[in-house]
């Protein structure tokens, strides 16, 4: 079951305003435990970027996209999507688009990666093979309307051009376990973090697929020999965080300040850290 609950006044007061599934409100349900009347097992809930009233849910080898009434006391179901397959494999981690004003929603599947346009709820572009193994994340580069990263159990992040998906436009194999999260950095779209179950997370530099690599957005009428520095820019790891004794999970950018980041990791332990002042400084030289 998914329930909703919001705050009401200035007091710390919670009320329970709807829930997806329409069970009663005193049954508990756990993230990927059973889902009365839409299948077995739910891995992922995702909101549109701009619209608090609209929402996906992955279940099983199901989306369900959903319209949140205004007055927050009920939900209903206004598209379905059913991804057919050999073992019918589940959808994993799904990703709102964040460009074309939200119209498309992707998710990993097994080792490929598939959108769909959700005001038709036709499929609308895929990624197949993306990873020699399961795919674990994706996320959507927030200034460049078609690139896309993923990662997988191959041990691997890659970098796509969701027109042309034939190849990569960059890999990388910098973890040595499975990497379980990519995010790119809402504001530099450069910095990119990961993180894996050899517990570590990694901060990486990836000016070359980047909309505008550091030093480039001081002035336009730069010389050829900045511009050249510039798009020469090292490329790579930045720093590897070792805070972790457990494999580590999820990685997420601050939503209020560009250079914190949060990781989490099996045992529980949430640790936060901040990009490097020396590449901070960098945007501004």
């Amino acid at each position: 079951m998914l329930s909703f609950f919001c705050k009401r006044g200035s007091g710390e007061q919670v009320e329970k305003v709807c829930s997806l599934d329409g069970a009663s409100a005193g049954d508990p349900q756990a993230p990927g435990s059973p889902v009365p009347g839409l299948g077995s097992q739910m891995w992922s809930v995702v909101w549109a970027p701009e619209d608090d009233a609209r929402l996906v849910t992955l279940v099983d080898n199901h989306l369900y996209y959903w319209d949140v009434q205004a007055a927050g006391k009920s939900a209903k179901v206004v598209g379905e999507v059913t991804v057919e397959g050999r073992g019918s494999v589940s959808l994993g981690s799904g990703r709102w688009y964040p460009h074309q004003q939200g119209s498309q929603i992707a998710a990993t599947h097994g080792s490929s990666v598939r959108a769909w346009d959700l005001r038709s709820m036709k499929s609308s572009w895929c990624v197949e093979g993306a990873h020699m193994q399961l795919v674990r994340d994706l996320d959507f580069n927030p200034n460049m309307q078609y690139y896309l990263a993923t990662c997988g159990d191959d041990c691997k992040t890659k970098f796509w051009d969701i027109r042309n998906t034939e190849q990569p436009l960059k890999e990388l194999s910098d973890h040595s376990h499975w990497v379980w999260s990519v995010r790119y950095n809402a504001s530099y779209d450069q910095l990119v973090l990961t993180c894996s179950s050899d517990q570590r997370v990694i901060l990486s530099n990836l000016p070359s697929i980047a909309s505008q690599p550091f030093g480039t957005m001081v002035d336009q009428e730069e010389s050829k020999e900045e511009k050249e520095k510039a798009e020469g820019a090292e490329e790579g790891v930045i720093q590897t965080y070792d805070d972790h004794e457990d494999s580590v999970y999820a990685v997420e950018w601050s939503a209020a300040d560009f250079w914190t980041f949060a990781s989490l990791s099996y045992d529980g332990r949430l640790v936060i850290n901040k990009v490097p002042r020396s590449v901070k400084y960098k945007q501004f030289m």
